[in-house]
């Protein structure tokens, strides 16, 4: 067995397919989808846009779509699906948009302060009365759902997962051992810890130029576990 490295944010990307969350990021697109035909947006900028899932629903809609990921291993893999996405941070994003989106906990993986310097950013790539449109996870999503420990493995690959919330943190471990050439049994050994943030409803009302407009709670894997924020530029 060899031990590798790669970004946290990879490490995500490679182990991503088992973690069983196929359904529950469809509904997630699904309620994204259902908010944004409230508006008539004609340019859509997803944050955290992963491998592309719902810009390919939003372009089939006709609309022009951009994504930006701190995941390389996401973004190579839009670009293969022939999706206009970039490896870099809102702040270096150019252009105005409709509407934003940050969908499957993107504000939870930044602290407080990063939070607020986020949505600034986004402020200022919205167009005049555009929409940001992002979801959280609620305190008992942190505590009651997120937290503990899962496995999961192919003839390849074997993850585990290890979640620990506390002091309103959620530190997830995850262990990927990799197969990829079956070259004498041997594995690669990735490992690395992403931190998540709980963040009060509090922190989004009163913003300098984004206005909170709704709030929803809801469940997407337990009972009231995610809310969903939808905010207008001021």
């Amino acid at each position: 067995m060899k031990l590798n490295s790669m970004t946290n944010l990879d490490l995500y990307a490679k182990a991503e397919h088992l973690l069983g969350i196929e359904e529950a990021t469809e509904a997630l697109y699904d309620l994204y989808r259902s908010e944004l035909d409230s508006y008539k947006i004609k340019t859509l900028l997803d944050v955290g846009c992963g491998r592309g899932g719902f810009m390919k629903r939003m372009i089939s809609d006709g609309v022009s779509c951009k994504g930006i990921d701190l995941s390389s291993v996401m973004v190579e893999e839009c670009k293969a699906d022939s999706l206009d996405a970039q490896h870099i941070d809102i702040s270096q994003t150019e252009g105005s948009y409709d509407a934003i989106v940050a969908i499957f906990d993107v504000l939870n993986f930044l602290n407080h302060d990063e939070l607020i310097d986020f949505l600034e950013a986004v402020s200022k790539r919205l167009n005049d009365d555009g929409i940001f449109i992002a979801d959280i996870n609620t305190l008992y999503g942190f505590s009651d759902v997120a937290e503990g420990t899962m496995s999961a493995e192919n003839d390849k690959e074997f993850l585990v997962v290890d979640a620990e919330f506390a002091n309103d943190e959620l530190h997830t471990k995850f262990t990927l051992f990799l197969n990829e050439e079956r070259v004498n049994d041997k594995y690669i050994k990735h490992q690395d810890t992403i931190v998540q943030y709980f963040h009060k409803i509090k922190t989004f009302q009163n913003l300098a130029n984004l206005k909170l407009i709704d709030k929803q709670t809801f469940s997407l894997y337990d009972t009231k576990d995610k809310t969903l924020l939808i905010f207008k530029k001021r």
